[in-house]
């Protein structure tokens, strides 16, 4: 019996932690995902990159869900293209931008990644300058 009366206090604790993390959050999903994907798309038709846009709508869904954990990138991500998606007529030219969300983010910095730098070298090399580090 001694035994079991030193569970009690784990038990409750338990319920406890359990019901915190059951807290409602200051906005319903479906909203969380409606202020990202407004964010994002007003950003990216007002002429912003990528980047820039995605990472305003990004801070706007974490903070906005107020759970234990936070939203991943990838998650964020899919919460503005269903949004975008079911909403096709509120957000008119935003599908151009939602293949971003996805895709290479930056052409430019990916085209660095390919493209290896050329380093100059002399025109004439003498003999004994081969290996003069």
């Amino acid at each position: 019996m001694v035994r079991y009366k030193a569970l009690i206090p784990l038990t409750v604790i338990g319920l406890l932690a359990t019901g915190l993390l059951s807290l409602p959050s200051h906005s319903a999903p479906s909203d969380v995902g409606k202020k990202g994907a407004s964010v994002y798309c007003f950003m990216r038709s007002s002429g912003n990159n990528h980047s820039v846009s995605w990472e305003a709508a990004y801070q706007i869904i974490k903070r906005q869900k107020s759970s234990l954990f936070k939203t991943s990138p990838k998650h964020a991500a899919v919460m503005i293209t269903e949004t975008v998606v079911q909403n096709p007529d509120e957000y008119k030219n935003c599908g151009l931008f939602i293949g971003d969300l996805y895709g290479p983010q930056n052409v430019d910095a990916i085209q660095e990644e390919i493209t290896p730098e050329i380093e100059e070298t002399p025109s004439e090399i003498k003999k004994g300058d081969r290996y003069s580090y």
